[in-house]
């Protein structure tokens, strides 16, 4: 009897653990964190850091038991794998970065938030010898841009003068203009400026200059911000007054303005950051001594070095160029 209540317990014992071990089973297959993108950068290789400049289109695959993904490096080395589908969090991972001027590389990883930085070897280039070819000099670099300038002048003022002309002490009787109490017998007269095709008023000025000003009142001010078209209007209760109506006359003219500015250069790679507004860019140099000047264009070629542009959210325009094997900077 006290055998089979024990075999009993066990028993007990065992379905609960099998239940335990089916609980965390089920728990990590729909509650653990699962990974769907892998983030990182590519770089090449350098014992230098400032020499370890982004690898553009790099080619990434990822690849696990149960997923895969692919993706490029962007100008600033970037790259983001989505995998499908995701994986759980510390599921090994096997990556390959590929691009046709350094070393294929393969490495494995575990999935995760963590950022992966990648190093790519460049592939070795054949050594020109002076005998062969001399090396094209680059100098006197600068980049050369234009920025939209608003330019306003000042092109002439304009008076004019104008009179309220009215009685005073003239009962108003209900007979609308009136003072503002509405005892008054008033008159109220408005003037129009107009200052012409691409013009505009500035600093406008309203003066009573002469009569009972103090009886006076502007019904409208149409004018004391300016504009081509100003506009006013004036309330006399009293006897007549003559107002003054003042203004400068501006001109605003939208032209190019040309800028230049002078990369960084560091060994054989050149940097420079143009403004979101910056149009038409262009690199003046001096190639052996001859001045050039080399438009840049959309899409960014040069005879004689590799160019990639990233965007900042500002909008901000970071160039990075690299010069090709035969060419040096002096």
């Amino acid at each position: 009897m006290l055998r089979r209540r024990k075999l009993a317990i066990w028993a007990a014992a065992a379905i609960v653990g099998a239940g335990i071990l089916v609980a965390v089973w089920v728990y990590r297959k729909t509650r653990v964190d699962r990974v769907a993108v892998i983030t990182g950068a590519v770089l090449e290789d350098n014992a230098d850091p400032n020499k370890q400049l982004p690898v553009e289109n790099a080619v990434i695959g990822a690849k696990s038991s149960e997923a895969a993904g692919e993706s490029r490096s962007d100008a600033s080395g970037l790259f983001r794998v989505t995998l499908s589908p995701p994986v759980y969090a510390g599921e090994p991972v096997r990556m390959t970065f590929q691009h046709p001027g350094y070393e294929p590389l393969e490495t494995t990883t575990s999935a995760g938030g963590q950022i992966h930085i990648i190093r790519l070897t460049p592939k070795s280039r054949k050594i020109v010898s002076p005998s062969e070819r001399t090396p094209v000099s680059i100098s006197d670099l600068r980049v050369r841009y234009a920025m939209k300038t608003t330019t306003t002048l000042n092109v002439g003022s304009t008076v004019k003068t104008f009179e309220v002309v009215n009685t005073g002490n003239v009962p108003c009787d209900h007979k609308s203009p009136c003072s503002p109490d509405g005892k008054w017998k008033a008159a109220v007269t408005s003037q129009t400026l107009d200052a012409g095709d691409e013009k505009q008023f500035r600093n406008v000025r309203l003066s009573c200059i002469a009569g009972p000003c103090p009886f006076t009142r502007i019904d409208s001010d149409g004018y004391s911000r300016g504009g081509r078209v100003i506009k006013v209007s004036v309330r006399n209760w009293s006897d007549t007054v003559t107002f003054l109506l003042e203004a400068e006359v501006t001109h605003t003219m939208v032209s190019d303005m040309i800028r230049h500015s002078f990369p960084f250069i560091f060994d054989r790679s050149m940097n420079f950051t143009l403004p979101a507004t910056a149009q038409g860019p262009s690199i003046e140099a001096e190639v052996n001594g001859v001045a050039i000047v080399y438009p840049l264009g959309p899409s960014l070629k040069l005879s004689w070095a590799i160019c990639s542009m990233e965007l900042s959210s500002d909008g901000t325009k970071l160039y990075r160029c690299e010069l090709k094997p035969e060419y040096q900077f002096r």
